[in-house]
């Protein structure tokens, strides 16, 4: 028998509008913090820089690596000259520029069509296979080294808002819509619970003896596609990259086995942790992929802390902090946050569950 919280339609909600945040704040962490105490119940509103006041030295908290590449391309189809937009997802074979993406409009593409981009459309590419409904796979016929391959997409690629911002990217998007700690490319959608520190705010970190480990998930679009059943069990995650070295997975061991905090900075580190378990709770190394999809009831055997934005109803993020905080407690949070008016989605203001 399914609990009532595997049920999509328990994570409906309603959110005005207002609240979804289109832009960021001037400095990264003056967003507002819901501070929430799993054990107490009890509800505290701060300003972000005021998390480091809820960890000692030897505590640690662990981030995301990841770097967001400019992922959207926009361009036109050969003889008619339509209009199509191009999102890469990820790259596929090197050598010989194979790239997974999806194409709006899908329903006029084929297999065959050739793609042009850049004003003069200096840059081609050929749809060589459909892998899904909307999914492409395309070859882009560059004679020059990968290398440079990769800096023409990278100087022709606008950064990919999410669908819950309702404008076009500016140039402070290229920016803001990336952590100050990036560093390994591959994510097509930033880990935002990440976007909320500051370089001042990581040194007073250091300074404090909170450790720091890094771990890497390239975030896919899938973290954004709706859910479609009414049965959480049977819902498939899209694949994601993760990367766990050993150091990591000893740093963040060695703090567990002390009973101290160790803190999930965002959805995507949770999954990346909870993606590579020994039999006996401890972290490995780990190089690979992850489809997992944390919905409750569900056992956490990593971090005991998670950091978090507010996220949009009836979303697999929404499901995994639900999980963690504990359904009835994280839904009576999200109640008191509507009314108090705090700012929702990518650019919206963070959640420390303890």
């Amino acid at each position: 028998m399914k609990t009532i919280s595997t049920k999509l339609s328990k994570f409906r909600y309603v959110l005005p509008e207002g609240l979804i945040a289109s832009k960021p704040k001037r400095n990264r962490d003056e967003s507002r913090l819901m501070v929430i105490h799993k054990d107490t119940k009890k509800i505290e509103h701060k300003v972000f820089k005021d998390v480091i006041d809820y960890f000692e030295e030897d505590d640690m908290m662990v981030f995301n690596n990841t770097r967001v590449f400019p992922a959207l391309l926009k361009g036109f189809k050969e003889k008619t000259g339509a209009r199509i937009e191009v999102i890469l997802l990820r790259e596929l074979n090197a050598e010989q520029c194979l790239w997974d993406v999806l194409v709006n409009p899908a329903r006029k593409i084929r297999i065959g069509n050739k793609l042009f981009f850049g004003e003069s459309g200096s840059l081609i590419a050929e749809v060589i296979d459909n892998t899904t409904s909307r999914g492409r796979t395309l070859r882009f016929l560059y004679d020059g080294s990968y290398i440079e391959l990769k800096k023409i997409l990278y100087k022709l690629g606008e950064t990919l808002l999410p669908n819950t911002i309702k404008r076009e990217a500016v140039n402070e998007d290229v920016e803001r819509y990336q952590t100050v700690y990036a560093k390994e490319t591959g994510a097509v959608a930033a880990p935002t619970a990440g976007m909320h520190f500051s370089k001042i705010l990581l040194k007073r970190l250091e300074i404090k003896g909170i450790e720091h480990a890094e771990v890497t998930l390239h975030a896919g679009l899938g973290n954004f596609r709706s859910v479609n059943v009414e049965d959480l069990s049977k819902h498939k995650m899209d694949s994601e990259q993760i990367r766990i070295s050993k150091e990591s997975a000893d740093l963040i061991n060695k703090v567990k086995k002390n009973k101290k905090r160790v803190c999930a900075v965002g959805t995507t580190v949770m999954k990346t942790l909870e993606s590579s378990v020994t039999t006996i709770g401890n972290l490995k190394e780990f190089d690979g992929w992850t489809n997992k999809f944390i919905f409750p009831p569900y056992k956490f055997k990593i971090a005991n802390a998670m950091i978090s934005n507010f996220h949009m109803p009836a979303s697999t993020l929404l499901m995994m902090v639900s999980a963690f905080a504990g359904y009835e407690f994280l839904k009576e949070a999200y109640d008191l946050a509507i009314r108090e008016k705090y700012r929702f989605g990518t650019y919206g203001d963070a959640i420390l569950v303890l």
